[in-house]
């Protein structure tokens, strides 16, 4: 991803956060000083979330719900409001539903977003990673190691594609006409799939997610009524920030990792 942060050097990295608020501005009437806060915030552009103070527009927060720690707050921002920009206003009840990528970070919020909206949900991930998510609610399970998914299911309605390339291209296979394919990788389609979409009236689209507050009081919805339920993999002091990258580099993140400061 090429990150927009002009002449800004050296870059502070990070956009995830959640905290108490230290100070608000004079204009600021939703939060006060002491409030629990989390959101992912100035996305796109530089957010300094590995800051130990954060500025933050007050419209890209929400509050914390009460029984929600500081970890599982953080770890419900960025991926969580993909996989909700992605979905909320496309899949409706009754629709199949097929999320690549289910056990890692978005695809695991997904799952359980898709469930609440009424889909009939198939997800992929490893073998391994199976009951994790058949426990987020998933109503059908493919090893992308040992299956062709485009063998397994047809007639689906809606595809949150995180993978792109020949999943992408394959996912088009398994779509009905007139479906809907969510793509996050890239904006760059192969000229099969941008043909196919054509001829079968699909809408294929790529997928930037972007700060909202009204959308993470959504999330914060969410996280009250236990609809949606982050899974921390692993928390990291900030001490050990590389080996939370490095982790991360490896492709096979369960949910989300989580740094402390």
């Amino acid at each position: 991803m090429t990150m927009i942060c002009g002449e800004e050097r050296p870059l502070i990295l990070g956009w995830d956060v959640a905290g108490k608020v230290a100070a608000v501005g004079d204009n600021v009437k939703d939060f006060q000083k002491g409030d629990a806060v989390f959101g992912m915030v100035n996305f796109p552009g530089v957010g300094k979330g590995y800051a130990e103070y954060v500025v933050s527009p007050s419209n890209h927060l929400a509050k914390v719900p009460e029984g929600t720690s500081m970890e599982q707050a953080a770890a419900t921002t960025l991926a969580a409001l993909t996989a909700l920009q992605a979905m909320q206003d496309t899949v409706k009840k009754g629709d199949r539903v097929l999320i690549h990528a289910g056990s890692g970070g978005v695809g695991h919020f997904a799952i359980q977003m898709a469930k609440n909206m009424g889909a009939h949900v198939t997800a992929t991930s490893s073998a391994k990673n199976r009951d994790f998510i058949m426990s987020l609610g998933a109503d059908e399970h493919i090893d992308y190691r040992s299956q062709v998914f485009q063998d397994v299911v047809s007639d689906i309605d809606f595809v949150l594609d995180g993978m792109g390339g020949e999943v992408l291209s394959n996912s088009v296979k398994v779509v009905k006409d007139g479906a809907t394919i969510v793509s996050l990788p890239s904006p760059e389609f192969p000229a099969d799939v941008t043909m196919e979409a054509e001829k079968r009236n699909l809408s294929v689209s790529f997928m930037l997610v972007a700060s909202n507050g009204a959308d993470m009081n959504t999330l914060k919805g969410l996280l009250e009524s236990g609809i949606v339920k982050p899974h921390v993999s692993k928390i990291f002091p900030f001490i050990d920030l590389g080996q939370a990258h490095a982790a991360l580099e490896t492709g096979r993140t369960v949910g989300k990792v989580v740094v402390t400061i």
